[in-house]
């Protein structure tokens, strides 16, 4: 009894040894679950990288040009991640699960960068930065039509981008609303008498109609919709940095020269 008792001890010290190796090996093959860290200590899902989430194309915020991601959001993706001292790594994902923090609180993204609106139902999903970008409504017009305020309009075909906030205005107004599927659809339009004039974002309209000096913006509305970048929820590390480079890029006067190249002078 007392040798097969040894022996028995023998054998199952032998097996824990071997399992012990085994599941050296599978957390070796596995990886570790911790984050990376950048080189400035922010928490990273892929080390080297910074994950973005954005839904593309949304011009002039977020397409691709030539086989590159490019537009204003994009320059700022690109800002954020030299400061971090890594690479943008830009994931396409729909608006729905960007939005609602889905993205983030599923470790898709890092951050989001998307035109997000910062609201009050969004906070309670995610955490943002400082806003990067006032996108109030604006109205769009002709020179020739002489049209200059929103009381002008009345009697006469306003273009609008369907479910924006700028047909909401609109309809709040009392205008007669024409709806477009897109502000390219919405701005030809324009140009080719369809509509007297348009209401929307200042920012896409802008983009749309820069460097056409027959369209003038008669009429800015301040409805006070900022954009900002979201990160995940108490994440403070990464909004702290992102904020960080916001600030890097407001005091050198880099976002004010984006905004310019971006939205023309709609957007100040």
């Amino acid at each position: 009894m007392q040798l097969k008792s040894l022996a028995s001890a023998k054998l199952a010290a032998k097996a824990a040894a071997i399992l012990a190796v085994g599941a050296l090996s599978l957390t070796a093959c596995g990886g570790s679950s911790t984050p990376a860290a950048s080189p400035g200590g922010v928490a990273l899902l892929e080390s080297g990288k910074l994950t973005v989430c954005s839904d593309i194309p949304y011009e002039p915020f977020e397409f691709v040009k030539d086989g590159k991601n490019v537009g204003f959001d994009m320059d700022l993706v690109a800002e954020i991640a030299k400061d971090l001292k890594v690479e943008p790594n830009v994931l396409t994902v729909g608006f729905e699960g960007i939005q609602s923090g889905q993205a983030l609180n599923t470790a898709q993204c890092d951050i989001a960068v998307s035109s997000i609106s910062i609201t009050d139902d969004r906070k309670t999903v995610m955490d943002f930065s400082t806003p990067y970008l006032d996108d109030d409504l604006s109205l769009l017009a002709t020179k020739a039509s002489g049209l200059k305020n929103i009381d002008s309009l009345k009697g006469k075909k306003v273009g609008v981008q369907q479910g924006t906030t700028g047909e909401d205005y609109a309809t709040s107004k009392g205008l007669e609303t024409v709806q477009y599927e897109n502000t390219g659809l919405l701005v030809q339009a324009i140009k080719t008498g369809g509509v007297d004039a348009a209401i929307g974002n200042q920012s896409v309209l802008g983009y749309a109609a820069k460097g056409d000096d027959s369209l003038v913006f008669a009429e800015t509305y301040k409805t006070g919709e900022q954009l900002g970048v979201a990160v995940k929820k108490d994440n403070k590390a990464m909004a702290d940095a992102v904020n960080g480079t916001l600030k890097r890029l407001t005091d050198d006067g880099t976002i004010t020269k984006l905004k310019s190249t971006w939205f023309g002078e709609a957007v100040k």
